[in-house]
């Protein structure tokens, strides 16, 4: 399965903020939205960085009380992992396990196409396990064929 087909089944859009959004800001957003991951951008379609729970987190943990009140360009993560929408799962498994991130940005050139996050690749992987459990099902008791 190619990311671009992932993409097709999620709302269009990328939910982003300003680099000088507040971290309690994203946090509410987060909240509010349901989501962990946001795009850091002046510009739509473009990024400067990202922020999920985890850098929320770790920005607690090394600025203490500070950290909610600091802005998201003063913490977010400046190598977003990237992807194409051509690119197949397994790639995008590889990206998000060799960096250690929840969430992939897809861009076509340099604009933003949307984002790939592990319970998107979970969900799809268990939909085409289930679709081969049932064609092996059909094969063995030999419906499903004309």
């Amino acid at each position: 399965m190619l990311v671009g087909e992932i993409l097709k089944t999620k709302a269009p859009g990328v939910v982003s903020v300003a680099p000088e959004t507040t971290v309690v800001e994203v946090l509410r957003l987060f909240r509010d939205s349901n989501i962990g991951f946001v795009v850091v951008n002046r510009v739509a379609g473009e990024y400067l960085g990202s922020l999920s729970e985890r850098d929320c987190c770790n920005a607690v943990a090394e600025h203490g009380a500070a950290a909610p009140l600091m802005a998201v360009a003063d913490i977010m993560n400046r190598n977003v992992a990237t992807c194409s929408a051509r690119d197949g799962l397994p790639l995008v498994m590889a990206i998000m396990t060799k960096q250690r991130t929840r969430h992939v940005l897809v861009l076509e050139g340099k604009a933003i196409a949307g984002v790939v996050s592990i319970g998107d690749v979970v969900k799809h992987r268990l939909d085409e396990s289930l679709r081969n459990e049932q064609v092996l099902h059909d094969y063995i008791a030999g419906t499903g064929y004309h």
